[in-house]
């Protein structure tokens, strides 16, 4: 369980909260998406969940252990569990396909075994798994600047299968792919959701995806949450609401 209260966040200099007084509830099992015009902080949200951003104030439960407070060091070890999955991919061009999936494993391993490339027979064994899920091990040695867009977001995903998230977060994953990418990528990252019983919280910024997978619709605007419900609740008036 993810339990957000009264979660704040100011930047330096800013005159208004980029989120204000934000209070979530999402729980196991939920696959939901977060919609909202271009700076409504929808983002702001997602790297707050992890600490990628610290709150300027509230509190973020995830099992009921409080992140605000953390070191960083503890805030590693959490985020083992929190994936998270960007829109430009951040992988290593140069690097394959295979090796760019190994590097999800790295976080709990000795740097001198990720910097020799010392990897186990299970953790081999576990990236052959992650690329079988995303459909890629065809292209397991082929270097990830030869893919397109799409296999490169698969190769982001299956990175993060390494880790064995109980979340996936998502920042805006598939802004950059065209619908029928983008609609193949929403489909993967479904199947795996519901296979291994995750919470996944994705921002999108393209609706239909929104109410065709999601379980759970979050809107935000201007940094307030304005809408949240199923997707069929999300009406046209709620629509104009959110995006007006």
């Amino acid at each position: 369980m993810l339990e957000i209260s009264n979660l704040s966040v100011r930047y330096p200099k800013a005159k208004e909260n980029a989120l204000d007084q934000i209070s979530l509830t999402m729980n196991k099992g939920e696959f939901i998406c977060i919609l909202g015009r271009s700076g409504a902080g929808k983002s702001t949200f997602i790297r707050c969940i992890n600490r990628l951003i610290r709150p300027t104030s509230g509190s973020i439960r995830f099992d009921g252990r409080e992140l605000v407070g953390l070191r960083e060091k503890e805030m590693r070890e959490i985020r083992a569990e929190m994936v998270m999955i960007f829109q430009h991919f951040n992988l290593i061009p140069r690097m394959s396909v295979y090796q760019n999936t190994l590097t999800g494993s790295f976080g709990g391993r000795p740097a001198y075994k990720n910097l020799l490339g010392l990897f186990k027979a299970s953790e081999k064994a576990q990236a052959d798994q992650a690329l079988r899920e995303v459909e890629l091990d065809r292209f397991r040695d082929k270097r990830v600047e030869a893919l397109s867009g799409g296999q490169k977001q698969r190769v982001g995903i299956a990175r993060a299968l390494m880790q064995k998230p109980s979340i996936i977060l998502g920042d805006e994953p598939v802004a950059s792919l065209d619908p029928t990418t983008s609609e193949r990528i929403f489909n993967l990252l479904r199947k795996i959701h519901d296979e291994r019983g995750l919470l996944t919280i994705i921002n999108v910024h393209d609706v239909e995806l929104a109410k065709k997978y999601a379980t759970r619709i979050i809107g935000f605007k201007e940094g307030t949450l304005i809408f949240d419900n199923k997707p069929e609740a999300l009406t046209n008036d709620v629509f104009a609401k959110i995006y007006k």
